[in-house]
């Protein structure tokens, strides 16, 4: 007989049912589905449910257990700290922070982080981490072109800092959040609101000497300092300017049907005319001759255009200098980022009609770590992905104000609403106090019994906030609803049954059982430190929060067979998967740096690592101070 079944019959570790399998199938699907993003996460997560839910006879999920994400505290609760973080924004608290971090840091490259990972840390701790970011990335990037700093060198400290302030408070990062509610319902122990604080701040302090001495010594310049986004672009070969000619092919032609799209991968951009420079509605316009055209295209297909259709090059791009013309009345470049729950994800820029529907050209983008600048309607859009876009003024504001994506550029300051911003402090401030509010010591001290019997949880005070928010006009209404990113709702909703299933077909017993047998050659504590490793390897290539959901079941038998306290095991798996650090897609803050800082894939990894490895002792060694890794006596 087999060593392994033997143990299996002795209870040493259970044997594997057809209802694992089918459970263990369905998680090998979504691990490759996240992997390789063949459908949007959201999808996947959707996707995971609904099998859940059909394959109810083995799953032993029901209907009702397969909904229950939906109305999951945690994703309640993600959902109000989404709308509360677009209320602080649109106060213009956190771009005024950002000024006088400017201010505050000049030319000085060390005041410059000191103040990016400052503010970013403490404020990510009590406003979700990722909005955080999307605020403060055209801030930063304000913030290294002024002091004649390349944006690559802040962005990704930027985006760090923001995870380990995330993990200061309860509601800082949706992963928290769904944590709590996975171990309330495991073992009976949720999160409070400053449970982990202790602990944060000793991350947050380690995280921050790590790169201001260690850590930006590894960032690369891929961006310049200076700011001339056709030179950054490398588009001086991209971008042409030319007359066309009194026999020109195209004179009587529109600027829309002037240029067979499918026939050459170039688009015209701008038109001058007796001195006037037009690009806004310019689709409709009748080319005449001496019109001088840009055109978006490379070399080789302007040399087929001047043949075909008799154009005359005046000369290339050589600065974007050159868009600003004195009147005023300009067009602009601006960096864009795409935020998830766009529309255009999964779409081309031809196929989502980007110019006509926010009047603006792509003039070229970055994609994966790679610069494109040519057939730029074959690349399907992704999450981070930067477009370079050219745009009149009004059509950028338009797209500052859109959430669909962040405008790498504080190049327009949105109507703030100032006046608002000491409702936002209070009310945020009474969301996290009454949570927070120790009040059965409280009862003890002033002797008001009434005080002992108030406890109040984060769903509360959070739905309580949105509304006097919106009471307070801090939000408006219509507001709501932009400031959710709905993908992250469903991904919640759609892997909280999953984590259902692992227990109740003893898939996660199982595999906790396999893990613990590592007891037999580590410490209590070495078993610890693996599972920190390991879920933040897995956090690295798939969703935070699907990491936890599918890790942290895992993590507790695991304690539980090993006399380990599974509280401690908890906390592991949560700080490893709200610090990845490794790859610009293990968290969506670096994904929205991915771009403007313009990084390869293997940057994170090169300034990551050695983080992802310092943070993993120092955090394991803190829960074996703070909350001891055996079961408590």
């Amino acid at each position: 007989m087999e060593p392994d079944i033997v143990l299996a019959q002795t209870g040493a570790i259970p044997p594997i049912t057809p209802s694992m399998g089918v459970v263990f199938g369905i998680v090998l699907l979504a691990l490759a589905l996240f992997i390789t993003e063949l459908l949007p996460i959201d999808v996947t997560a959707i996707l995971i449910m609904v099998l859940l839910m059909f394959l109810s006879p083995w799953t032993n999920v029901s209907i009702s257990e397969g909904l229950s994400g939906f109305s999951n505290t945690a994703t309640v609760a993600v959902l109000a700290m989404l709308i509360l973080s677009t209320g602080i924004s649109k106060t213009g608290l956190v771009q005024i922070i950002g000024r006088k971090m400017a201010a505050f840091a000049g030319n000085n490259r060390t005041k410059q982080l000191i103040a990016t990972i400052g503010v970013t840390g403490p404020v990510s701790g009590f406003i979700n981490n990722t909005p955080v970011v999307a605020i403060l990335v055209p801030v930063i990037s304000d913030l290294a072109h002024e002091g004649n700093t390349s944006p690559s060198k802040l962005l990704i400290p930027l985006s760090f800092a923001s995870m380990f302030g995330g993990m200061l408070t309860l509601i800082g990062t949706s992963t928290n959040l769904l944590a709590s509610s996975v171990s309330d319902r495991l073992i009976g122990q949720p999160f409070s609101m400053f449970t982990f604080t202790g602990l944060g701040i000793i991350v947050l302090l380690t995280g921050g000497l790590y790169l201001l001495t260690v850590g930006h010594r590894l960032i690369p310049t891929r961006v310049p300092a200076r700011e001339d986004y056709i030179e950054e672009y490398d588009l001086q070969g991209y971008v042409f300017e030319v007359v066309v000619r009194e026999e020109s092919a195209i004179v009587g032609k529109t600027v829309e049907s002037a240029i067979d799209e499918s026939q050459f991968d170039a688009d015209i951009v701008q038109l001058i005319r007796d001195g006037e420079q037009y690009f806004e509605g310019i689709a409709s316009k009748l080319i005449r001759p001496d019109d001088i055209l840009t055109v978006r295209t490379d070399r080789a297909t302007l040399e087929e255009l001047r043949k075909q259709e008799g154009f005359e090059l005046i000369g290339t791009r050589p600065s974007d200098s050159e868009l600003e013309p004195e009147d005023g009345a300009t067009q602009t470049l601006v960096e864009i980022v795409i935020q998830s729950g766009s529309s255009l994800l999964g779409e081309t820029i031809s196929s989502s009609s980007f110019r006509e529907r926010y009047d603006a050209s792509v003039l070229a983008f970055r994609s994966g770590g790679k610069t494109i600048r040519s057939r730029l309607n074959d690349v399907e859009l992704q999450v981070g992905d930067t477009l370079l876009v050219q745009a009149p003024s009004d059509s950028i504001d338009r797209l500052s104000r859109n959430p669909e994506f962040i405008v790498a550029h504080e190049s327009r300051s949105p109507d703030y609403r100032t006046e608002k911003i000491p409702w936002a402090l209070g009310i945020i401030t009474g969301v996290v106090g009454l949570v927070g509010m120790p009040w059965g010591m409280l009862a003890a001290v002033t002797g008001v019994e009434m005080f002992a019997d108030l406890e109040f949880n984060i769903v509360q005070t959070a739905l309580a906030g949105v509304v006097l928010m919106v009471i307070a006009d801090v939000i408006k209404p219509g507001e709501i609803y932009e400031g959710v990113d709905w993908s992250v709702i469903f991904l919640l909703a759609g892997v909280i049954p999953l984590g259902v299933a692992l227990e109740q077909t003893g898939a996660a017993n199982l595999l906790g059982s396999l893990v613990a047998a590592t007891a037999g050659f580590l410490p209590l504590i070495g078993v610890l430190w693996v599972f920190y490793i390991a879920t933040g390897l897995i956090t690295s290539i798939i969703s935070n929060n699907a990491s936890v959901v599918l890790m942290i079941p895992v993590a507790i038998e695991a304690a539980r067979d090993i006399g380990g306290n599974p509280f401690a095991f908890v906390l592991a798996v949560t700080f490893a998967a709200s610090t990845a650090f490794i790859t610009p897609v293990g968290y969506q803050t670096n994904l929205f740096v991915y771009g403007p800082g313009g990084y390869k894939f293997t940057d994170f990894a090169r300034v990551g690592a050695p983080l992802q490895l310092l943070l993993s002792v120092v955090t394991v060694l803190g829960i074996a101070l703070f909350w001891g890794v055996s079961v408590p006596a």
